[in-house]
């Protein structure tokens, strides 16, 4: 026990060990706290990026299906709002996604997030030679193996307890799996049902560089998603954030996750329509895949943007529950601070 933990106050060494826990994050990071706001299509963009990475978090920009030149729109935005470092989510699947890359480099980003699956062939070394530390979402223990031979600099694992595109294993199992075999040799990110400190610090014993949340950082003040959205958010509980169905083996679709509307009926109505159109020929395999993405863009917007929360997708983690009110997104964060910190002092008997 160090001089420090045998004579400062229990607050303070609580803080002092959740601090020391998140080192590694936030050296990596270059924030003051090793917590990432997920980057969430329609609602990580230029405010709440910047809004997360000035209260002292980790914003991500989420690319989603934008162009180069919205994306170059969007960065440059951001950089205008802060100057604190922040990182661009790309999908592995975009047509353009080497144009997005150059995109990241010709503004100097400095943390670039790809997710959606194996990332292709000299992706990962085209952001490396541009400065950038990447970032990347192991689904397996093997995909992680295999992520850090191909020179990621660190992970994130996200359990299927999240908003949005979802894995089917859970966030804590993920966790003791992964974290003893990966955590010593890049820093890991864990995700996915974290609404409060208790978990983060949990996660960060176990051997986390940090945590990533989404759910939570939806009703900041800052956050520009319509108030329609947010108050969804603050009346639900987690058993309504529910997972999408799959109906048709053919269309190997990644379950969604979001709160239950008619939305998720309109989905499985989508599936039917697509799979009978591959019945009949009218349509490639990719195209039919590319058709049930599209869907999911544009039912999102309608939610995160028009409002429309009962025919829009309103993606939700099941952490959902634990959101109660709008509010600025420093303090949401020096509440998770606070609530770490104070569990760390409970553990060591302070």
């Amino acid at each position: 026990m160090t001089t420090l933990e045998t004579t400062a106050p229990p607050a303070a060494i609580g803080h002092d060990r959740l601090a020391r826990l998140m080192t590694r994050g936030t050296e990596f990071l270059g924030s003051e706290v090793a917590i990432m706001a997920g980057a969430m299509s329609w609602v990580s963009e230029r405010h709440l990026v910047s809004a997360m990475s000035n209260a002292g978090g980790f914003g991500v920009i989420a690319c989603g299906a934008m162009t180069p030149e919205l994306l170059d729109a969007e960065i440059v935005a951001t950089q205008a709002l802060t100057s604190k470092p922040f990182g661009v989510n790309l999908i592995t699947m975009h047509p353009m996604l080497s144009d997005l890359i150059d995109v990241c480099a010709k503004h100097g980003v400095t943390h670039v997030v790809l997710a959606g699956g194996l990332p292709p062939a000299g992706a990962i070394d085209r952001i490396k030679a541009s400065g950038a530390k990447v970032i990347c979402f192991p689904p397996t223990l093997a995909f992680a193996k295999k992520l850090i031979r191909s020179g990621v600099d660190a992970l994130v694992i996200e359990g299927m307890e999240a908003g949005g595109h979802i894995g089917p294993v859970s966030t804590s199992v993920l966790a003791q799996e992964m974290l003893p075999e990966i955590s010593d040799k890049v820093p890991v990110f864990v995700a996915g049902g974290i609404g409060r400190g208790e978990a983060m610090a949990g996660y960060l014993e176990m051997g986390a560089a940090g945590v990533q949340l989404g759910t939570r950082f939806v009703c900041a003040t800052e956050c520009i998603a319509h108030p329609n959205f947010k108050k969804a958010f603050i009346r639900a509980s987690a058993r309504e954030a529910v997972a999408s169905v799959q109906i048709d083996p053919r269309l190997p679709v990644i379950p969604v996750r979001a709160l239950k509307n008619a939305a998720g009926e309109l989905f499985t109505a989508k599936q039917r329509e697509v799979a009978q159109l591959l019945d009949e020929g009218k349509v490639e395999m990719i195209e039919a895949q590319l058709q049930i993405e599209h869907y999911w863009a544009g039912a999102l917007r309608r939610a995160v943007i028009e409002g429309d929360v009962e025919n829009g997708s309103v993606m939700a983690g099941q952490s959902v529950g634990m959101v109660s009110q709008e509010e600025p997104i420093a303090d949401i964060l020096a509440r998770l601070i606070d609530e770490g910190a104070h569990a760390l002092e409970r553990r060591s008997g302070g």
